[in-house]
């Protein structure tokens, strides 16, 4: 696995700190699945855990649209993989999903997001609301839980990529 990610500068102010380390998580999942086949992506952890990597990304898809599409600008957009249904729905892959799919639509999603927070200061409140508290979260706030959020699930990758093929580190 090539490891082109970059930290933020030490001396970078607190919006390019806090963009920076949330890019360079998103860089480290996509650098954990980097290499692996569909089917090695689709490969859950433990049963009877659904954990895989290409759920991961999937998972993150939701979460970058939740947080930047309903909460921060407060647009209407229906879950991707989930349902009220299925609640873990993006964890629950089958052989037509592909890694093509999945990339794609998370990497759609981190663009919209960008675009999202790009003319916003990080003290504006969102316009949206969250489903369930109903609270109403700064961009500070929403960035530094995104990076919290991708540091977890990084831990996690980290775990399923020495599964399933030894690879360890950063």
């Amino acid at each position: 696995m090539s490891n082109d990610r970059r930290e933020p500068a030490t001396d970078a102010d607190e919006r390019t700190m806090l963009e920076g380390w949330l890019d360079y998580h998103r860089q480290t999942l996509a650098h954990k699945c980097a290499g692996l086949t569909d089917a090695q992506l689709r490969t859950a952890s433990v049963a009877p855990s659904t954990l895989s990597l290409m759920g991961l990304v999937r998972h993150m898809a939701e979460v970058e649209r939740s947080w930047f599409r309903r909460v921060l600008v407060g647009e209407d957009a229906p879950p991707i993989y989930y349902s009220d249904a299925d609640p873990d729905g993006e964890f629950r892959l089958t052989e037509a999903d592909t890694w093509a799919e999945a990339y794609a639509t998370w990497q759609a999603e981190i663009d919209t997001a960008r675009r999202h927070a790009a003319d916003l200061a990080l003290d504006d409140p969102s316009t949206g609301r969250h489903r369930r508290t109903g609270e109403v979260f700064g961009l500070r706030w929403i960035l530094t839980h995104m990076i919290e959020e991708y540091a977890r699930h990084n831990g996690h990758a980290d775990l399923l990529r020495e599964c399933l093929d030894g690879a360890t580190g950063e």
